[in-house]
C-alpha cells in the first residue's frame, strides 16, 4: 500500500474531513475577474493588474488585515506601488470592488452539497478558511451549511494558511489526529502545503489543471463530487 507525502497510507482510515470553503464547496456567481473588471470601470481607472496579481498577494497581507475589504485594499495598493502608480487609484478600485461584492451570491460547486450531506453521518466535519468570519458566515448561511462542527477563520482566529496552526485547531475541535484526517481545498500553496505542514493528507480540487502540482497532493479531483469515489471513503 503506497504512502502519502505525510507518511500515511493512502487508504488509511479517515475519521474527519476538513474543508476549505471558497472554490472548494462553493463559488461566487460573479467571478473575481468579472467583478475586478467592473470595479476598474466603476472607479474610472484603466485596468493595470489581473486577478492572479491580487490573489498571489492574499496570504502576504492576511494576518495583518482587519477584514476582507482591508485585505483587498492592501493588495491593490501594493500592486500600484510596485508598478509606480498612484496608490489612491488602487484604493478607488478596491472600494468599487467592495461596493459590488455580495457574499450571499454564491452557488454550490459540482457535487459539494451531496458530499457534505453524505459525509455528515460518517465523518467529523470542519472548515478551515482564509476568509473573514462575517464574509464566510454569509456564504455558509446562504448555502444552508450546518454540518461543520467548527469553522476556523485562518488569519483571524489563527495564523493564515499554510501555517499549520488553523489545521491543528480544527483537528483539536473534532478530536482527530492528523493521520486520521483529510483536508480538501483548491489552492496548492495554502491548502495542500498547509495540510502537509500539519501532517494531514490533502485532496486537491484541480478544476481540470493536473499539470505537475507542487506540492504534490495525495488525491487530485476535478470536482468536489469526486470525493465520493476515493478509496478511503467508507473504508
Amino acid at each position: 500500500m503506497s504512502e502519502t507525502g505525510v507518511g500515511v497510507p493512502l487508504n488509511a482510515p479517515v475519521d474527519a474531513v476538513l474543508f476549505d470553503i471558497d472554490d472548494t464547496i462553493c463559488e461566487y456567481e460573479r467571478s473575481t475577474g468579472e467583478l475586478l473588471a467592473h470595479a476598474f470601470e466603476r472607479a474610472g481607472v484603466d485596468p493595470f493588474f489581473e486577478t492572479r496579481d491580487y490573489v498571489s498577494r492574499y496570504s502576504a497581507f492576511l494576518d495583518e488585515s482587519e477584514s476582507v475589504s482591508d485585505l483587498r485594499e492592501r493588495c491593490f495598493v501594493d500592486i500600484a506601488r510596485e508598478q509606480g502608480r498612484n496608490p489612491d487609484l488602487a484604493r478607488d478600485v478596491a472600494h468599487a470592488f467592495t461596493a459590488e461584492r455580495d457574499h450571499t451570491r454564491v452557488r454550490w460547486l459540482d457535487g459539494a452539497q451531496e458530499v457534505l450531506d453524505r459525509f455528515e453521518d460518517e465523518y467529523r466535519l470542519a472548515a478551515v478558511t482564509n476568509g473573514s468570519p462575517k464574509m464566510q458566515a454569509q456564504k455558509l448561511g446562504t448555502l444552508g451549511v450546518e454540518c461543520f462542527e467548527t469553522v476556523v477563520y485562518a488569519g483571524y482566529d489563527t495564523r493564515g494558511k499554510p501555517d499549520p496552526e488553523p489545521f491543528e485547531v480544527a483537528l483539536d475541535a473534532v478530536e482527530t489526529s492528523p493521520d486520521r484526517a483529510v483536508y480538501v481545498g483548491n489552492s496548492l500553496d495554502s491548502d495542500v502545503r498547509g495540510a502537509h505542514n500539519a501532517g494531514v493528507r490533502a485532496a486537491w480540487i484541480a478544476n481540470g489543471d493536473r499539470t505537475d502540482p507542487t506540492p504534490t497532493p495525495e488525491y487530485v479531483l476535478d470536482t468536489p463530487g469526486e470525493l465520493l469515489e476515493l478509496s478511503w471513503v467508507w473504508y
